[in-house]
């Protein structure tokens, strides 16, 4: 299910810009390799620079999800907008529609075939998840140890790990195509790698704030909420 990856790190990054295609394959396997580089302050501020004069951003996505043994087990597209610091919306369009909503304080997915959404706080410990990689305010080094890779695919790649246990994923790795964030790659504690890859990009731009809110169709099973 397209949306539980979104979750599972919870789901990225939140994450990106201007893509090539996530059949490519060239870029660094991540989970192959977690250790090969060493964090350094130098890389986080590369990073950091990229974020520091982000506030608004909105761009198509392409995700892909490899098994270990790199066979495909499902793949989904959509559009992704995010506001800074802490709000993002997902809209998966195929293989059907889903949205995964943050407000600020809220996280809601909903699913429309099964009528069904789900709610929850958003907490501390999302700092250090990929959804919030790029929607968070403050300075990314302080929830990942980020370390600078070889280029690849035309690429400049970082590898970021979380500085908490307690997330469900082993490291992140994303990749610049001449300054702008092109491609995303996650590898979780099952050895599932999860690519995400952007295109038609848009920075600093207005939206609207109805994106960031949700509220559920009337039928909808709602869990998470008042107890439930």
């Amino acid at each position: 299910m397209a949306i539980r990856a979104v979750t599972g790190f919870l789901a990225m990054l939140l994450v990106l810009v201007s893509a090539r295609e996530a059949t490519q394959a060239a870029a660094p396997a991540v989970a192959a390799t977690p250790d090969a580089a060493a964090a350094t302050p130098a890389a986080a501020a590369r990073v950091d620079r990229y974020l520091s004069g982000l506030s608004t951003w909105s761009a198509d996505f392409k995700q892909r999800i490899d098994d270990e043994h790199g066979k495909v087990l499902r793949s989904a597209a959509g559009h992704l907008y995010l506001q800074r610091p802490g709000k993002f919306r997902w809209d998966y369009t195929q293989p059907s529609i889903q949205l995964v909503v943050a407000d600020g304080k809220k996280l809601w997915f909903y699913d429309k075939d099964l009528a069904q959404a789900n709610v929850r706080d958003m907490d501390a410990t999302l700092a250090s998840t990929p959804a919030m990689l790029l929607s968070q305010g403050g300075s990314v080094g302080d929830a990942f140890d980020i370390a600078a890779l070889p280029s690849s695919d035309g690429l400049d790649w970082f590898q970021l790990k979380p500085k908490h246990a307690d997330t469900d994923f082993q490291a992140v790795r994303i990749g610049f195509d001449k300054g702008e964030l092109a491609r995303m790659l996650l590898a979780d504690k099952l050895n599932q790698v999860t690519t995400l890859s952007f295109s038609s990009a848009r920075r600093n731009v207005s939206l609207s704030p109805d994106l960031f809110s949700f509220t559920p169709p009337a039928g909808v099973d709602v869990i998470g909420r008042d107890g439930t």
